[in-house]
C-alpha cells in the first residue's frame, strides 16, 4: 500500500510548473494585446493644447500623440509582432523575441513620459499660424493620454518579462512542416493493371513505369 500511495506525488509536483506556464501564458497574451491596443489608441488622442497669438488675435491649437512623437505607436506595433512571434520560435530565438517584446514596452513607457510635457509640436503649429519661426504657444496644458500610453507600454513590458521567465514552458507552433532530418515513410506504389489504359496513364502521371514488375 505504501508503494502505491507514493506514485501520485511526482504528478502533483509536475502539475505546478504546467499550471504556472498556462497562467503566465494567458496573462502575457492579455497584457501584451491590451497594452499594444492602449498605446496605439492613446497616440491618436489629444495630448496637449495651447493658444498662439496671431495678427487676428488668439488662435487655439491642439496636438495629438502622433504629432508629438511617433515612437510609442511604432514600438507598440513592434511589441505586438514580437508577442505573436514568440510562439513561432523556440529556445534561443524565443528568448531573443521575448527580450525585444520587453524592450518595446520599456521604450513605449519612456517615449510616452517624455512626450507628456513636450510642447515642440504646438510651437511648430504656432510658428506656422503666426508666420514667425520664433512664435510659441502660451496657456499650455496637457491631457492624461500620454500616461495612458505609458500604461500600455508597461503592459507590453510585463508580457515581455513573463515571456523571458516562463516562455520555455509555453507551446510552440506545430512542427509538422519542419524538416528534422527524419526519413519520411515511402508510400507503397499503386499496383497498375496493364489491361486498363486509365491505370497506365495514372502511373505515368505519378512518374512510375507501368511496364515494370
Amino acid at each position: 500500500m505504501e508503494h502505491v500511495t507514493a506514485v501520485p506525488h511526482p504528478r502533483s509536483e509536475a502539475a505546478g510548473p504546467d499550471r504556472a506556464g498556462r497562467r503566465s501564458l494567458a496573462l502575457a497574451l492579455l497584457s501584451g494585446a491590451l497594452g499594444a491596443a492602449v498605446a496605439l489608441l492613446s497616440t491618436r488622442q489629444r495630448w496637449s493644447q495651447g493658444i498662439a497669438t496671431v495678427a487676428g488675435g488668439d488662435f487655439p491649437l491642439t496636438a495629438k500623440g502622433s504629432d508629438v512623437t511617433g515612437v510609442p505607436a511604432a514600438l507598440a506595433v513592434v511589441g505586438l509582432a514580437a508577442l505573436v512571434a514568440v510562439f513561432a520560435v523556440r529556445r534561443t530565438g524565443r528568448l531573443l523575441v521575448a527580450g525585444l517584446l520587453a524592450l518595446s514596452g520599456a521604450g513605449t513607457v519612456v517615449a510616452a513620459l517624455l512626450g507628456a510635457s513636450d510642447s515642440t509640436a504646438l510651437d511648430e503649429q504656432a510658428a506656422q499660424a503666426a508666420g514667425d519661426t520664433s512664435a510659441t504657444v502660451h496657456a499650455l496644458s496637457h491631457t492624461l493620454w500620454p500616461y495612458a500610453a505609458a500604461v500600455g507600454g508597461a503592459l507590453l513590458l510585463l508580457a515581455g518579462l513573463l515571456a523571458l521567465r516562463y516562455g520555455r514552458r509555453w507551446p510552440a507552433m506545430s512542427g509538422r512542416y519542419e524538416r528534422d532530418g527524419t526519413p519520411r515513410p515511402r508510400r507503397a506504389p499503386v499496383r497498375t493493371d496493364p489491361d486498363r489504359p486509365e491505370d497506365i496513364w495514372k502511373a505515368l502521371d505519378r512518374g512510375e513505369d507501368p511496364t515494370g514488375a
